[in-house]
């Protein structure tokens, strides 16, 4: 029986401690944006930090809505609506 209840409490130790080895492993980057010709990079940083590369026609605008955390290409007439 003590063995049994060392074991299940050396286990719930060892459980507890791998969350907090999963966060601090680094996060994967992302990979690169690859542009052809007459194409540009878009890149905008939104307020929490958060980073988003996306990829527009040379003529195009770079649109980005920080409250729907949401990026696009604009058209050349309407712009970013």
């Amino acid at each position: 029986m003590r063995i049994m209840m060392l074991g299940l409490a050396s286990a719930l130790a060892l459980a507890m401690c791998m969350p907090v080895v999963a966060q601090t492993a680094p996060k994967a980057k992302t990979p690169a944006v690859k542009v052809g010709k007459g194409e540009k990079v878009c890149r905008y940083t939104f307020p929490t930090g958060e980073r988003r590369a996306w990829v527009c026609k040379q003529e195009e605008p770079c649109c980005a809505w920080d409250l729907f955390k949401y990026v696009k290409c604009g058209s050349t007439i309407t712009r970013c609506l």
